[in-house]
């Protein structure tokens, strides 16, 4: 019978047992570095798939039912386009004047600033170049003619009375005169119409 005192050390049929390591010494066996058992896997268990959702059904397609065209009653039939009318004189053609008969009524409007040498020299244009024969253009051609020399007739007579202080007013009323038929003969010759009165004194 041993000795309660001294306790022996249990036997361990396995050499490695250490019984310091059962109550979380650091057993000499432990600091040497020996190997632990290896701890057993966990079984590969295969991780359950997730549940694809159904394939959501095609919505139905309503075919969409075309009605068929119905005919415009307002619309007119198909054919040449009218043409538009903007006034009496659009399917007429308005002849081309000359270009002498153009520059002579520019020549008349022009004597004012020119103090009367534009006049003098449509005078001489007028004089000197062939009357036109055929209609509209002969009207004013004679229109032109007489404007002319009644001009230079009357500036003639109004510088002249300026000495008796009638001149001024003389000469006044001749370039409102001059201006008033040579506005008007342009005017009609951009219509291509004759001058109604060419041997009159006024525009009419």
């Amino acid at each position: 019978m041993t000795d309660t005192g001294d306790r022996q050390p249990p036997t361990d049929p396995t050499p490695d047992h250490d019984p310091d390591d059962l109550v979380g010494f650091a057993s000499p066996a432990s600091l040497a570095g020996r190997p632990r058992a290896p701890e057993p896997e966990p079984d590969p268990t295969p991780a359950p798939e997730p549940e694809s959702a159904p394939p959501a059904e095609p919505e139905p397609k309503v075919a969409a039912e075309a009605a068929p065209p119905t005919p415009d009653p307002i619309a007119p039939p198909p054919g040449p386009e009218p043409e538009p009318n903007f006034g009496r004189r659009d399917r007429e053609a308005v002849p081309e004047a000359p270009i002498g008969l153009n520059a002579v009524y520019a020549l008349i409007l022009f004597a004012v600033p020119t103090f009367g040498v534009s006049a003098v020299i449509g005078l001489a244009s007028v004089l000197f170049r062939d009357a036109p024969t055929e209609d509209p253009w002969a009207s004013h051609h004679l229109y032109q003619l007489r404007t002319l020399w009644a001009a230079a007739i009357v500036a003639v007579i109004g510088v002249i009375l300026i000495v008796v202080n009638l001149g001024v007013f003389v000469l006044f009323a001749l370039v409102i005169w001059l201006v008033v038929r040579g506005a008007w003969g342009v005017w009609l010759a951009s219509r291509g119409r004759p001058v109604p009165n060419p041997r009159g004194w006024w525009i009419r």
